[in-house]
């Protein structure tokens, strides 16, 4: 039987949104950068995993997507960042990578917007207007011919 947290829940009900807005190249990676509460095991494993490369406080979610990096960290309705994911926030967002705390699935469609990614439906709404203009275009030339 599996665990279940509201933080948790979620996380999979964002990740399920941005693969349905985002482009179907995008990639949307779940940093698993926590072994979670234990005695002695759950250390050694921690401390594996730092040795390896994990970064303290490293966001949860990394979304690379139209060339733009975009970090998200996700907290339940009452959760806080802890000192390690509040300094990792400062670095990436000092770097000029985009940030974004989220705790519903209408935060994760701000963030997008907010950091200026175009979603699925943006790029064809796009490409409707392009086409709409070049049937247009068209039309005016015939009709000057």
């Amino acid at each position: 039987m599996t665990r279940r947290t509201p933080e948790a829940d979620i996380q999979r009900a964002i990740v399920h949104t941005l693969r349905i807005v985002l482009p179907r190249n995008a990639i949307i990676h779940h940093s698993a950068n926590e072994v979670g509460a234990g005695g002695k095991a759950a250390r050694q494993r921690q401390a594996i995993l730092t040795g390896m490369g994990v970064f303290p406080g490293f966001a949860d979610l990394i979304v690379l997507t139209g060339g733009q990096v975009l970090l998200l960290e996700v907290k339940s309705p009452s959760g806080r960042l802890s000192p390690a994911q509040r300094a990792f926030r400062d670095i990436a967002k000092a770097q000029g990578f985009g940030w974004a705390l989220l705790r519903s699935v209408e935060d994760v469609l701000g963030a997008l917007a907010d950091h200026s990614i175009t979603t699925r439906a943006q790029a064809l709404s796009s490409r409707r207007r392009i086409a709409d203009s070049d049937v247009a275009g068209g039309q005016r030339r015939r009709s000057r011919a």
